[in-house]
């Protein structure tokens, strides 16, 4: 029998194939096309030879533990103890994979926010908990009332994602505000804040948890080197949180991976010397504007994006169709693959609203919405 009968191939898994069989341009699945930062390359051509092949400690690099402290400080005035409140993991998916394994019990619920990415569920059903799914409004901004209404004695984590994917909202002061408030009655649940594409905002910076006072002591914040520095096939990840609460993500994470990539870990940590975090929202804002810009003439609808390297666009007035069929004819006829929004819904509410990401060199946003202009 199945511990996860209900979970099927992923559907970034199913329109990236879609493409490739149809040669396709793929702004579904969120990995960038462009080349790594030079200096980051020179680096690990610099370390191959060098020995750093072996296994690093449980937690991570010390200098990079160090370093990540130095960047939180840095970015959110929050001061870190890099041995006992940081973990490096094998990307952003294995430490929210050891966090709700470790903090998660039988019976305990875990609410959801909906749109919402795909790796929150499994681990949930996998400590044979119950996901509470909670649509966000049509708008995506956050419907607190009803997130109050579904806790509960039973409620143990509450699960955001700023900036937001697929739909590329930031939470504002006013739903820190509420969070906060819900917390206080519910003292219980602690929260996870996946905040992956931190580093990728635009006109409004996102609000860290990091900055919230109230929230530090029963909050783990999820951060991604791949995403922030483009590496997403190097899997490097790291956790913030309290104290006693990483002891038990520890315990979990031990038995998962042990330590992670020793070779990446010593890269990061050098390059964090040279690199500056806040070029990589200018970058991606460039791409999102210029993306913006050359589908300015198309009939899709583009939705605000305030962070992430992803673009939400109604379809609404090209077709009827739902978004699955849609994104799948998008494919096969104009060659361009994008992902339904309907795919985050555990009840598949389709808005007629799809997904690309352009975090794609300047000649394939091009050459791609050439073609989505010409439907």
């Amino acid at each position: 029998m199945s511990k996860l009968p209900n979970i099927i191939t992923s559907i970034f898994t199913i329109m990236s194939k879609m493409a490739a069989e149809y040669n396709a341009i793929n702004l579904s699945q969120g990995f960038p096309n462009f080349p790594v930062d030079e200096r980051l390359t020179n680096i690990v051509a610099n370390l191959a030879k060098k020995d750093v092949h072996q296994y690093l400690p449980m937690a991570g690099y010390p200098s990079l533990l160090s370093k990540i402290a130095v960047l939180v400080h840095n970015s959110y005035g929050r001061i870190l103890q890099p041995e006992t409140e940081i973990l490096v993991t094998a990307g952003a998916t294995q430490g929210i994979f050891a966090t709700i394994q470790a903090l998660v019990d039988t019976e305990d619920e875990v609410i959801i926010l909906e749109p919402s990415y795909d790796c929150y569920e499994a681990p949930v059903l996998l400590s044979n908990a119950k996901p509470v799914r909670i649509a966000l409004n049509d708008d995506y901004t956050t419907n607190w009332e009803t997130i109050e209404k579904a806790c509960s004695s039973k409620t143990k984590m509450i699960i955001i994602n700023n900036p937001h994917n697929p739909t590329g909202k930031i939470l504002t002061i006013t739903d820190f505000e509420a969070l906060e408030k819900l917390l206080r009655k519910f003292p219980n649940i602690t929260l996870l804040s996946d905040e992956v594409y931190e580093y990728i905002t635009f006109e409004e910076k996102h609000i860290s948890a990091h900055t919230r006072s109230a929230l530090l002591k029963r909050c783990i914040v999820v951060s991604s080197f791949g995403k922030t520095f483009h590496i997403t096939g190097w899997k490097v990840g790291y956790l913030v949180a309290p104290e006693h609460l990483m002891k038990e993500i520890k315990k979990v994470h031990q038995f998962l991976v042990f330590s992670v990539n020793s070779l990446s870990q010593v890269a990061i940590s050098d390059y964090l010397d040279i690199v500056s975090v806040q070029e990589i929202s200018s970058m991606y804002q460039e791409k999102r504007d210029y993306f913006r810009q050359l589908l300015k003439n198309s009939r899709f609808k583009l939705m605000t994006c305030e962070g992430t390297y992803f673009q939400v666009a109604s379809y609404s007035a090209i077709s009827n169709e739902n978004d699955l069929d849609f994104c799948k004819r998008l494919i096969m006829e104009h060659g361009v693959a994008a992902i339904p929004i309907s795919t985050f819904y555990a009840d598949a509410k389709d808005l007629h609203l799809i997904r690309f990401c352009f975090a794609k060199d300047n000649a394939t946003l091009e050459e791609a919405a050439k073609r989505l202009c010409s439907i």
